[in-house]
């Protein structure tokens, strides 16, 4: 969240003649934007889901139906934020076909509900798909192209899954998502251990050594694929790198967590807000375009993008003192998929 921030502020202050700033910002962080932003949610969304099964297993009227219904009415809800947050850009381009455009809410809506029967796959399988839907994706870019804003079959498919082909289309950040699950149940089933030093075995046996091999072979493989280009967005060499970046530095911050005794409640209150308001955030955070459009150069846009982060830290904060819950699109989002599950049982109580 923090980076999408920076590369946003970049994009709207910055002066025209000094875009470079943000073309080179883009090739050496976007690997850690929306790609690491799917990847995360596939990790978290998988531990959460088999934590809420393994409470239907102790806990009375909680069933394993109710976490479905919860799962993708939350998908749902997300998808109607997607579709609200996009109509703007719709406005902006006089094109009401714009509504449906990749950005990240939308393909983490998309992710969550076309994720679901794979939940139920094996870990080998998850990875094989994730492989062979990067594959295809490569190949349908290239044959459906041509059709782009043409009023024919292949034209709207175009649409469907590529528009806009500079954000976060599905088929390019879904496996993102799927390999983030595959790492979710690996570090899910680690810690179901209950003994410390031998959970710290078998996470570093079956979790850290391999996906920090697996990384690097990936950084390695993206950037040999297309050296000098491997950069360039959504090409294949970049989801290879970008993929690699993202494991790497999941295994290394683990790694630095398993090993290292810290009070993360206290060291980490920053990154919990950017985390608790995430999609909060990512909403607001589009009042700064209005602040300095177009008028920082490149050699003063740093302070004024600190300032405002460290100012809106420091809001979020407030907020969490005062609204904590009530200012979370997140949490609001939960707590009515919850309402909305519980509704029905009520009714047939009052019965």
């Amino acid at each position: 969240m923090t980076w999408m921030i920076l590369n946003h502020l970049i994009n709207w202050w910055i002066k025209i003649e000094d875009s470079w700033l943000h073309r080179i910002a883009i090739m050496i962080v976007d690997p850690i934007g929306a790609s690491g932003f799917l990847f995360i949610a596939g990790v978290s969304v998988v531990i959460s889901y088999r934590n809420k099964i393994q409470k239907t297993e102790t806990l009375e009227n909680y069933t394993p139906q109710m976490v479905k219904k919860f799962y993708f009415l939350r998908a749902f809800l997300i998808f109607i934020v997607a579709i609200f947050y996009n109509i703007p850009i719709s406005i902006a381009y006089l094109n009401p076909s714009y509504i449906w455009t990749w950005f990240v809410l939308l393909t983490i809506a998309i992710s969550l509900l076309i994720a679901w029967p794979f939940l139920f796959t094996s870990k080998t399988f998850r990875i094989l798909m994730g492989a062979l839907i990067i594959i295809i994706n490569q190949f349908l870019m290239i044959f459906l192209s041509p059709y782009k804003g043409e009023l024919n079959g292949f034209g709207i498919l175009y649409h469907i899954l590529y528009n806009d082909i500079t954000q976060d289309p599905i088929l390019a950040f879904f496996p993102f998502f799927l390999f983030g699950t595959v790492i979710g149940d690996i570090l899910n089933d680690s810690y179901l251990s209950n003994n410390q030093p031998n959970r710290k075995k078998i996470l570093k046996k079956n979790l850290l050594i391999p996906t920090i091999i697996t990384g690097i072979l990936l950084i390695v493989g993206g950037v040999l694929l297309n050296f000098p280009y491997f950069l360039i967005r959504e090409s294949f060499s970049w989801i290879i790198y970008s993929l690699g970046i993202d494991v790497l530095l999941f295994s290394t911050f683990l790694l630095f967590e398993v090993n290292i005794s810290i009070n993360l409640k206290r060291n980490y209150k920053f990154l919990f807000y950017y985390s608790y308001y995430s999609l909060t955030v990512y909403i607001t955070h589009n009042l700064f375009y209005f602040i300095f459009l177009r008028r920082l150069s490149a050699n003063n846009i740093w302070l004024f993008i600190m300032v405002t982060v460290l100012v809106y830290t420091f809001f979020l904060r407030f907020m969490y003192k005062n609204l904590e819950g009530k200012f979370s699109v997140k949490v609001q989002i939960s707590k009515l998929a919850t309402k909305i599950i519980e509704k029905p049982r009520t009714s047939r109580k009052i019965n």
